[in-house]
């Protein structure tokens, strides 16, 4: 495995983070009232106690529950940062995720520590607690991602096959001449000529896809991320030239340096000017057989 790589688009989608969110929380919520490796017996035998009641299990229920969501609220917290950090900046590495999941089992660990010193009045020293609620913690959160990202995983390659079956019914010539975007759902969206497409440009939750149609250029707004375009489309000349454009380089006239920097002007009917960043300067460049100058 290589640590260096970018980490696949599915793990950062939108619908992908609730699944993972849902999962982990319905397995936090069996394991704590199987194991309870939280001390929650302690907290329901006082509970019940207090309330004068038989009914530990209705009581373990509503404790283990209360203890999970608020617990369950730093993978939230996390996995909101991690989508939008990715959507700004794009994807990030596995090395990079995987300290990402580390310092969640921490932070989580950390806040179960606490919370059994604070509200269980735990007798234990907090670096005894601290060390097991990491081991707990872990297997709270790494079993549900390991069978999440074999899920997503599948699913990303039954959609990748449906794609091959649907491009499989066209000619070996016009599979050459055409291309076809799909949403983020994996729904056929948009199918043109390869030589019709300008540029794309990302907009939020979705990639604006400019194109030429009878002497005009036209736009179709996709529901996907400019990622996700360009990982299913790495057998293109399509060029990711900036962290919001990519340029079909077939249509690329000039590259010219300006005072803020190099632009990249394609031919189309619309006199267009994309700008080139210095993360994406050495691609281009590359892309043109000639070093950075």
């Amino acid at each position: 495995m290589d640590l260096n790589q970018e980490i696949p688009v599915y793990i950062t989608e939108k619908k992908n983070i609730v699944r993972l969110i849902l999962f982990t929380a319905i397995f936090a919520l069996v394991f704590i009232n199987l194991y309870s490796p939280f001390a929650v017996n302690e907290m329901v035998a006082r509970g019940a106690e207090m309330l004068n009641t038989k009914n530990d299990e209705l009581l373990l229920l509503v404790s283990s529950s209360l203890v999970i969501l608020t617990g369950v609220l730093v993978v939230v917290i996390s996995r909101v940062i991690l989508y939008q950090y990715t959507k700004r900046f794009g994807s990030i590495r596995l090395v990079n995720f995987f300290v990402w999941i580390a310092v969640e089992i921490i932070c989580m660990a950390l806040f179960y520590a606490l919370y059994e010193r604070v509200f269980l009045y735990d007798s234990r020293s907090f670096y005894t607690a601290f060390k097991l609620s990491i081991q707990n913690t872990a297997l709270i959160l790494l079993l549900p991602y390991s069978v999440s990202w074999l899920y997503f995983s599948w699913i990303d390659k039954a959609n990748r096959l449906e794609r091959m079956r649907e491009q499989g019914s066209l000619g070996q010539e016009e599979r050459r001449e055409m291309i076809t975007f799909y949403d983020e759902k994996g729904t056929m969206r948009l199918s043109i000529k390869f030589s019709d497409l300008v540029y794309l440009q990302a907009a939020d939750n979705y990639v604006n896809i400019f194109y030429n149609h009878q002497n005009k250029q036209s736009k179709y707004m996709l529901r996907s991320s400019l990622k996700l375009v360009e990982d299913a489309f790495k057998d293109y000349p399509l060029i990711r030239c900036h962290r919001s454009y990519m340029v079909n380089f077939e249509r690329v006239k000039m590259i010219r340096r300006e005072k803020d920097g190099l632009l990249i002007k394609l031919d189309s009917p619309v006199e267009t000017d994309i700008p080139v960043s210095k993360t994406y300067m050495s691609e281009v460049f590359n892309a043109f057989g000639h070093d950075i100058a």
